[in-house]
């Protein structure tokens, strides 16, 4: 059985998704660019955009009954691998060991000309 997840405390989905699937003890979060949630804005910068990237996935993961602890996977997207190392500090202040496994992928581009986008799978005890 899947089951929506929805929050006011994130970005509304741009398309034909779901911020999160719950399935079982699985949460699958939806990738996150970095917009403000009150007011729909990209916020500037990659470091702000990941800082807000990082909100609204946990804000995503907390109506799903689950935290950013819970993570076992995550998938980042980046416009430029020069960001790299301030991704890794910065991801730094959202998860803590043992830190889920990742992926990292420098693309072209992202939605509404984000720097960054990450989804998150979640594992609930």
């Amino acid at each position: 059985m899947r089951q929506a997840v929805h929050t006011a405390n994130a970005p509304r989905a741009l398309g034909t998704y779901s911020q999160a699937i719950v399935a079982g003890s699985t949460v699958y979060l939806s990738g996150q660019i970095g917009l403000d949630p009150a007011s729909g804005e990209l916020v500037s910068g990659f470091e702000n955009q990941l800082h807000r990237v990082f909100r609204n996935l946990a804000a995503v993961a907390a109506e799903a009954g689950a935290s950013l602890d819970n993570a076992v996977r995550a998938t980042v997207f980046i416009v430029d691998f020069a960001d790299f190392p301030k991704l890794n500090e910065i991801m730094g202040q959202y998860f803590r060991e043992p830190y889920p496994s990742r992926t990292t992928v420098q693309v072209a581009a992202l939605p509404k000309g984000a720097l960054v986008e990450v989804d998150v799978i979640l594992v609930k005890a």
